[in-house]
């Protein structure tokens, strides 16, 4: 049995410039459907709802946001998250960073480190911050900033091993931001591929989102032609997730490996408690479920421990997962 591998230095950044980085020891990232054993989470203790976006504008108007039940939905996801093994990690609470419940934005886990993202709105940029100290606290290295233009985490969709669907609407991410982080995946020898969104999609994860390996839900009523070929062309079998549904947040879902989910209980039925969804983790959701015989025994799944914002399924927002390699 070898020893564990003992942590490197806190480094701010941790990217060779030239490409060639090493991938961590005792951290790691592969793909969105290894299995999950950690994840980070950002916490609702001063959650305030604010509507920058079209979409949560009309969810915000057709029904306002109850806290409390968000925060109680939010202890049934980390008991979720427990149920199947995978381990949650915080960041601390701060009441002038009232969205930080949507980890996923901040910071975006990857082989190498994490990265720091560059948040569109101004009220979210202190989350930015936060995550290094988060980062510090865990031992994780980070593996760069972004500096060109914003960047948010759900707009970095690693599809499978080494190949990453980056997202860039304008909203949130900016071409600029988006260009920088291509360009430094590209140096690591990454296959990468841009998608240009409808500035009504938030992130690129709304529409098009890894299920199983080799297995996408994907709307296919908004996203471009040229990236359902792109994915079909690697093998990805599609599963069709209609308009209608991503309003719903029916692709707001986050994969553990082993052909399970934690997905909102509205992708089985619609309606009820004032727009709060409530987590679900068993088999694939409904609408996916007819697909999960297909899914099941494409390849092991290998324990990622995350540091990527680990989806907060309950408040429709993501949070940061890293795949730990220890």
């Amino acid at each position: 049995m070898n020893a564990p591998a003992r942590p490197e230095p806190f480094s701010l950044r941790r990217r060779n410039p030239n490409g060639g980085t090493a991938p961590l020891a005792n951290w790691g990232f592969r793909n969105e459907t290894d299995r999950l054993t950690d994840v980070l989470l950002g916490s609702p203790a001063h959650l305030r709802h604010l509507s920058p976006s079209s979409l949560s504008r009309k969810h915000l108007r057709e029904a306002p946001c109850n806290i409390q039940v968000a925060q109680a939905q939010h202890k049934e996801l980390v008991a979720a998250y427990e149920h199947f093994g995978v381990k949650v990690h915080m960041h601390e609470p701060a009441p002038e960073l009232p969205m930080q419940v949507y980890a996923r934005d901040s910071s975006v886990m990857t082989p190498y480190g994490a990265f720091i993202t560059a948040m569109a709105n101004w009220w979210r940029r202190g989350e930015n911050y936060a995550a290094i100290r988060t980062y510090e606290q865990l031992g994780i290295p980070i593996y760069d900033m972004v500096t060109a233009g914003t960047f948010e985490g759900g707009d970095f969709n690693v599809i499978e091993e080494g190949c990453v669907l980056i997202g860039c609407g304008g909203a949130r991410t900016q071409e600029e931001g988006a260009r920088q982080v291509q360009d430094w995946f590209d140096k690591e020898g990454w296959e990468t591929r841009l998608a240009f969104i409808d500035e009504y999609y938030v992130h690129i994860d709304l529409m098009v989102v890894p299920v199983a390996p080799k297995l996408t839900a994907v709307c296919l009523a908004c996203t471009e032609p040229g990236i359902v070929d792109w994915l079909k062309g690697k093998g990805h079998e599609i599963i069709d997730v209609p308009f209608q549904d991503t309003m719903a947040l029916g692709c707001n879902f986050m994969s553990l490996g082993g052909d399970r989910v934690i997905a909102p209980t509205s992708l089985s039925r619609r309606g009820g408690d004032g727009g709060q969804r409530a987590p679900a983790a068993a088999g694939l959701p409904a609408g996916l479920s007819g697909r999960r015989q297909r899914a099941r025994g494409r390849g092991g799944a290998q324990p990622r421990r995350p540091a990527r914002g680990a989806a907060d399924a309950t408040l429709s927002g993501g949070g940061c997962s890293a795949r730990h390699a220890g």
